[in-house]
């Protein structure tokens, strides 16, 4: 039987940190740092694989800031390298007391040799570019709101507030006009106020181009269906459905819709000791930007009618009618269900998480095709 060397790697960016592990006789061997390279790693697989006779070696990494590319440099090359996700590698006491490269390489190591991960499925390469276009949209959205909230910070705190309606009246032309109308005594008070107003309205306007690519990207092949799909479902918009297809890759990896509501982290967790056994609030777990984008539709279809918008019929135009069906069953059911608990007394944000949790089923169903 041909020996299996385990090479845990511990990934940074200027340098690689490698072990290799063998099974058979619980040896840890050829600890080494190198230059961040994958040529340099692939010369040390190469020389291990050697000194064993022609073994075969596995490696792995955990999954993080330095992405995919590593990854993907070495299975080109034909080498078996697994990403590994970290939160699902265990980790003793000690572990977490002693933390180095070192030790954290060969934990690496020797979770690879007994299974104790779960690996990490690598998107295609060009779902995982426009998945980068979304995450600047979401950054430009975060930048856009926080220029905003200068300007508006910076008037109140000079004796200015808008008088006219409530925070949705802010930056219309109504706004604007008011805006325009200040002047202040101080040249120095005018400077600030025409840097932070131009601030603000640069940023309007690159999230408002953005907006604009994404509605174009929306008709790569790659995605086109997917998000069309989706935006049938009241409450999802090309930013959300966008968002849903390249964070999630491949939703046939979930086997059932629960497993998927749970990467979400939109389920209840659990606190069980002795003879007490109770639920506690959301995990929070897996991809913060998809559970927020659910929270927030399942939050729209709250607030919609039972009729359909202009929008929502514009979306709809065109699309099958099993997908149709499917999409106003989804909106029927969570806007019942939400009067229902309104009904009940529930708290607002107890609603919104249920209703998001049922709400990533129905997406689930929708992209696996399980609609009949």
């Amino acid at each position: 039987m041909e020996s299996i060397i385990y090479v845990g790697i511990d990934v940074h960016k200027d340098t690689y940190y490698l072990s290799s592990y063998l099974p058979e006789k619980n040896l840890i061997f050829a600890q080494t740092e190198i230059k961040a390279d994958s040529k340099n790693v692939m010369k040390y697989l190469d020389k291990v694989s050697e000194m064993n006779n022609g073994a075969i070696v596995i490696c792995g990494y955990e999954a993080g800031p330095t992405g995919f590319k590593f990854c993907r440099d070495l299975t080109r090359r034909n080498y078996n390298c697994i990403v590994m996700a970290p939160t699902s590698i265990a980790k003793t006491t000690r572990d977490k007391m002693v933390k180095t490269d070192k030790a954290d390489s060969v934990l690496l190591a020797k979770s690879l040799a007994f299974h104790s991960y779960k690996q990490v499925v690598l998107p295609d390469e060009n779902i995982e570019a426009l998945r980068e276009v979304v995450r600047l949209r979401h950054c430009a959205q975060k930048e856009c709101k926080r220029a905003k909230q200068s300007f508006l910070s910076f008037l109140l705190s000079n004796g200015f507030s808008y008088p006219y309606g409530g925070k949705d009246s802010y930056w219309t032309k109504k706004f604007m006009l008011w805006v325009n109308s200040i002047h202040f005594t101080s040249e120095y008070l005018n400077l600030c106020k025409d840097e932070y107003l131009a601030e603000a309205v640069r940023m309007i306007q690159r999230v408002k181009a953005l907006d604009k690519k994404l509605e174009e990207l929306q008709e790569s092949e790659d995605i086109r269906d997917k998000v069309k799909s989706l935006k049938c479902i009241c409450g999802i918009n090309t930013l959300t459905a966008m968002t849903l297809v390249t964070e999630v890759g491949d939703f046939n990896r979930f086997k059932t819709a629960g497993n998927f509501a749970s990467y979400t982290g939109l389920c209840p967790g659990s606190h069980s000791s002795g003879l007490t056994d109770r639920t506690t609030g959301i995990t929070k777990q897996g991809n913060r930007i998809i559970r927020k984008l659910l929270i927030e539709s399942a939050k729209a279809i709250g607030r919609s009618e039972a009729h359909k918008s202009v929008s929502l019929l514009k979306r709809q135009e065109g699309m099958p009618s099993e997908v149709i069906n499917y999409a106003d069953k989804a909106s029927n059911r969570l806007r019942k269900r939400i009067r229902r608990l309104e009904n009940q007394g529930m708290h607002y944000n107890k609603i919104s998480a249920a209703c998001a949790r049922e709400l990533a089923c129905f997406v689930w169903g929708m992209m696996t095709n399980h609609i009949a």
